[in-house]
């Protein structure tokens, strides 16, 4: 059967601090549209990777890791010329910070020959991000290459932001962002990159911007305040949850995820924000961009005891 969503982007191994000012790391995966892809498919979607990833045994984890998870991985590239990507997270009183080592990795050598034409026509979402198009000019065509393919197929597009201006220029970064909004039909930025790349503050401002940028559906991302979820018609505030965190690494990501796979299993906006808020919160209890991801039973159980 077709995947029903198709993530691309650039995975990584992780190293996340498990103690602050402690020299302890914990490897475990990151990269955006892969944290996703892996909660949609917790969540029970049918999901597919694209990507380029090194010949070298980091890469190997990584296969592991999707094969687990049951991604399909048949549009997967190992590039034996270019390793995969890593990146350090450390923790102190200002949050979660990254470092990486990404500069030159397989990903960041993508191009729009790369593609699975039949993989992308024939899901329901795409999901891309920011990071993808910041990783490289080759690694950007591809992004657009496979908007343009999705929606001349019929298929949804949805677009994490993701700013990292450690990866590229705002100037940049901003000129790319609102074209891509442009050309989405589910635009997910978080509170804090749409202050950045639309210079203003206010959430109602930032909501007017990204739905005048011709975003048809915006979900702004406001961390443990929940979400708010706009059309040009209206727009609805969804709490937060309330958990004992600890890492917020991948938590926008696992929204993400979320979110789709329900939106793929036909539920209406408001109840899939709802479910990609609570699977959100939960993922911040643990450690790491993947390990925490909950699972269906885990998010039901947290709901039902968060409305009880």
């Amino acid at each position: 059967m077709n995947a029903e969503i198709v993530a691309l982007g650039e995975p990584m191994i992780e190293f996340n601090q498990v103690r602050p000012n402690a020299p302890e790391f914990v490897q475990g995966f990151g990269g955006d549209t892969s944290n996703a892809i892996i909660a949609a498919a917790r969540q029970g979607a049918r999901t597919a990777y694209v990507t380029r990833l090194g010949a070298d045994d980091f890469g190997d984890r990584i296969m592991a890791l999707w094969d687990g998870e049951q991604v399909d991985t048949s549009a997967v590239i190992r590039d034996p010329q270019a390793p995969t990507g890593v990146y350090f997270v450390t923790h102190g009183a200002s949050g979660h910070a990254f470092s990486y080592l990404r500069a030159g990795s397989a990903a960041s050598r993508m191009t729009p020959d790369d593609l699975p034409q039949a993989l992308i026509r024939g899901a329901k979402f795409l999901h891309v991000s920011g990071i993808s198009q910041a990783i490289s000019a080759g690694a950007c065509d591809t992004v657009f290459a496979a908007i343009a393919l999705a929606r001349a197929s019929g298929v949804r597009v949805a677009y994490d932001s993701n700013l990292r201006l450690k990866l590229w220029p705002l100037a940049r970064a901003r000129a790319i962002i609102k074209e891509t909004v442009e050309n989405c039909d589910l635009f997910l930025p978080s509170l804090e990159d749409a202050e950045l790349f639309t210079g203003l503050t206010g959430r109602d401002a930032i909501m007017d911007w990204c739905l005048a940028a011709g975003a048809p559906v915006v979900v702004l991302k406001l961390g443990k305040d929940g979400a708010i979820v706009g059309t040009p018609q209206d727009r609805t505030a969804v709490p937060g949850r309330v958990v004992d965190a600890v890492d917020a690494t991948g938590a926008g990501d696992c929204f993400a995820g979320a979110l789709l796979a329900r939106l793929a299993a036909g539920d209406a906006m408001l109840d899939a924000v709802r479910y990609a808020n609570a699977a959100a919160a939960l993922t911040t209890t643990g450690f790491g961009a993947v390990a925490p991801i909950p699972r269906p039973a885990d998010v039901r159980a947290f709901m039902a005891k968060e409305t009880a």
